[in-house]
C-alpha cells in the first residue's frame, strides 16, 4: 500500500503522518486489494477535516470527516473507510448462488 498524506493550511508533521499510517493500517487488514491511499488534512478556522481516497483493485472508495480536533477527525475517517472497504469486499464475494434443482 502506498500512502500519500498532504496538508492544506496545515503542516504535516511526522507524528501526524505516523498517526494516519497507524489508523489506516486497519484497512489493509480487511482487504489485501488496497493499492493506493491519498489522505488530505485541511484546517479551516476551527474546523479540522480529514479526507481520503482509497484505490482498490476495481474500485475507488472516498470518505471524509470533520471535527474540532484533527486526531478525532482522523479516527472518524478511519472508521468510515473501514466500513466502506468491508462493504466493498462483501459485494465482491456475495453472488447469491442458487442450488441446482434435484430431480
Amino acid at each position: 500500500m502506498q500512502l500519500n498524506v498532504t496538508g492544506h493550511h496545515v503542516d504535516v508533521t511526522t507524528s501526524l503522518k505516523g498517526y494516519v499510517e497507524k489508523k489506516l493500517d486497519r484497512i489493509v487488514r480487511h482487504s489485501d486489494h488496497v493499492i493506493d491511499v491519498h489522505c488530505i488534512l485541511t484546517v479551516e478556522k476551527l474546523r479540522h477535516k480529514a479526507e481520503a481516497t482509497v484505490a482498490l483493485s476495481g474500485a475507488t472508495v472516498y470518505a471524509d470527516a470533520t471535527d474540532p480536533n484533527m486526531y478525532a477527525a482522523i479516527d472518524a475517517l478511519a472508521d468510515k473507510l473501514d466500513r466502506r472497504v468491508k462493504k466493498h469486499k462483501e459485494k465482491l464475494g456475495n453472488h447469491y448462488a442458487t442450488r441446482p434443482a434435484i430431480s
